[in-house]
């Protein structure tokens, strides 16, 4: 009878370790957040060699009533990856102490790397999209869009034109992603654009990738191609040009059409009126006709299991609910979108982490 008293008791406290876990996994994103905000990343790394928690506190711009709390802060850091403890060994003393350096992740999110991610993160942390995920419950019991349209009276896409605070934040992160992704792309899989005569980057946003193609590939021609407003004032090159219209409506002639990021904006039945619209853009696969689609190609349960990138895949798709009205798909959920637009075949290659490269034949 102790016996099984013990195994659930065992099993309670498991499960409000397991919830509290949860509940608190804020923590990991504020700290980091606040971490970047006073740019004591920048300072750690500037630092030259481990920096004593004393040279920490004197380099930073706080309050220093505060200072006695910057411990706690950097623990916690340390606990979640983004710094590492150093053992220093002083030669006058021979007293040891220790240091904090930066965690290898830690790299892209510095201020002056050229992949940096910090964008991206004052993004997805701001308050206006964090707002939303406390109107979850109120949005599935509302006929709203999204919880977004739930908590701002207005759908993403709408807010991003009329705010231009909000509107910068935006494009800072997604042009922070497209230096990432394009520098992986371009390294691992630059085959793909050879041989290419022109692309469209389809929904280029502020140009990135489009940018860094055209530079890679003098020979090829491109075109940058979104809204009016969105690509009104971007300056083109030689090989380089921008257009604006409506995707759904048509799309710029092109051997490949190129969509990074787009489709999971929304639903199936835009998605494949999208596909059509890049089907009607592009040449016949006998003549070099292709999407390039850089996206998220969601696990099967069974192979997910807690696997960090297939974490990734559903935080995403939750994100998805709570902003836009599309989601992450499966393979078998893409293939039934290619089929639908009258497309012949595919090939995924999985060079992203969480997402894919995925061409798509006519």
């Amino acid at each position: 009878m102790g016996l099984q008293n013990d195994e659930q008791s065992k099993d309670l406290l498991d499960s409000q370790a397991h919830i509290w876990n949860h509940i608190f996994s804020f923590v990991n994103s504020m700290s980091l957040k606040c971490a970047i905000q006073l740019e004591i990343l920048d300072i750690v790394n500037g630092h030259g060699k481990p920096m004593l928690l004393s040279e920490l506190t004197e380099a930073l711009s706080i309050n220093q009533e505060r200072s006695q709390f910057l411990y706690r802060l950097m623990r916690i850091l340390v606990h979640s990856g983004f710094f590492v403890i150093q053992s220093l060994s002083s030669r006058l003393d021979g007293d040891e102490r220790e240091g904090y350096s930066l965690a290898p992740a830690s790299r892209i999110l510095l201020k002056d790397e050229p992949l940096s991610i910090r964008p991206f993160l004052f993004f997805i942390l701001d308050p206006k999209i964090m707002d939303p995920w406390q109107n979850m419950t109120k949005w599935f019991q509302n006929d709203d869009l999204n919880p977004f349209y739930t908590t701002h009276g207005s759908n993403g896409w709408e807010f991003v034109f009329q705010d231009q605070s909000f509107s910068h934040v935006f494009n800072e992160a997604m042009a922070s992603d497209s230096r990432l992704v394009t520098n992986v792309v371009l390294k691992d899989s630059g085959s793909v654009f050879q041989g290419l005569k022109s692309i469209v980057d389809v929904g280029c946003g502020t140009g990135t990738v489009i940018q860094s193609i055209a530079k890679s590939f003098p020979d090829i021609s491109c075109t940058g191609y979104d809204l009016p407003h969105v690509v009104n004032g971007l300056v083109g090159s030689n090989n380089l040009s921008y257009v604006g219209g409506d995707m759904f409506e048509t799309i710029p002639k092109a051997d490949v059409a190129f969509l990074k990021w787009i489709f999971h904006d929304w639903n199936d039945e835009d998605c494949v009126k999208l596909l059509k619209q890049c089907k009607e853009a592009i040449p016949s696969k006998e003549n070099g006709g292709k999407l390039i689609i850089v996206d998220m190609v969601v696990k099967k349960n069974d192979e997910g299991s807690h696997d960090q990138l297939y974490e990734n895949q559903l935080f995403f798709d939750m994100l998805m609910i709570i902003i836009t009205k599309g989601k992450e798909r499966t393979e078998e959920e893409w293939v039934k979108l290619f089929i639908d637009a009258g497309f012949s075949d595919y090939k995924i290659t999985s060079i992203l982490g969480s997402r894919s490269l995925i061409e798509v034949y006519p």
